[in-house]
């Protein structure tokens, strides 16, 4: 049994399933220790054998601990895919996944939806909501039906639109999300999670990195005003120039009709 730990957010926890999966295509058993529901999600598609929130009390064939006193550190010295960073760290090789191998969730409410995330665990890293409602505005003229996803740090969200579906628990998220058509969000893990169940997923970045936290997927479309000053996350200033709105709208315009989904 090999043991991988890593606490944090859901993106965080998500860019560590390359190794599990690739653990697992080596016939290893796996015990993966930290966010019991996001690594549930990592269970149900057979990529951890086993799931807590803490460390058992067992011994261990192999352990890549993900932390500042483990043997991978959480994140790379220079500007570097996460999942990268981890392989190398850990030493694996090889293809992984780019779609969670998930079975969709029957009368998905998302189904055939473009979602709309314009949420994240920080405040530092979402563009005004008027972004949101640019964009909306825009899909709704193209024909497109759309609903926004509010997750377990989103409920400010309901006091603003009425067109939601809100769900607090990630494996539902990530089956519902199979069914959805497109989705639009910021740097955020539920991003991180439409964009691993297949779905063509836009990404706003302002003071985050985008090289450094790329969610896994085929149909990643990162969308940065790419300012001098970027990244500075968590010092980000007030003025917050890589994310004003009209500016991040036309360049989502661009990507999308560069992406051809018109």
């Amino acid at each position: 049994m090999w043991l991988v730990y890593r606490r944090g957010g859901l993106g965080d926890t998500l860019l560590t399933f390359p190794l599990l999966e690739l653990l697992k295509k080596q016939g290893r058993n796996v015990w993966a220790v930290g966010n019991t529901d996001y690594f549930a999600i990592a269970k149900a598609v057979g990529w951890a054998d086993m799931v807590s929130s803490e460390v058992p009390e067992e011994g261990f064939e192999g352990r890549l601990i993900i932390s500042f006193e483990g043997n991978i550190k959480p994140f790379p010295e220079k500007r570097l895919w996460l999942v990268e960073h981890y392989l190398q760290s850990a030493k694996l090789t090889g293809s992984f996944s780019k779609s969670l191998p998930l079975e969709p969730l029957p009368r998905s409410p998302l189904e055939g939806c473009v979602v709309l995330h314009p949420s994240s665990g920080s405040k530092k890293k979402n563009p005004p909501l008027e972004l949101y409602f640019m964009v909306e505005d825009f899909l709704k003229r193209q024909g497109y039906r759309t609903i926004y996803l509010v997750g377990e740090a989103d409920s400010w969200l309901k006091a603003y639109v009425k067109n939601y579906w809100e769900s607090h628990e990630p494996l539902e998220i990530a089956r519902a999300l199979k069914k959805a058509l497109l989705f639009v969000g910021n740097d955020s893990g539920l991003s991180h999670l439409a964009s691993y169940c297949g779905l063509p997923t836009f990404v706003f970045y302002g003071p985050t990195d985008p090289v450094v936290w790329k969610p896994v997927g085929e149909r990643v479309y990162q969308i940065s005003l790419s300012l001098e000053c970027s990244p500075c996350f968590p010092h980000v200033c007030e003025e917050r120039a890589c994310l004003e709105p009209e500016a991040i709208f036309e360049r989502f315009l661009a990507v999308f009709r560069k992406a051809q989904l018109l």
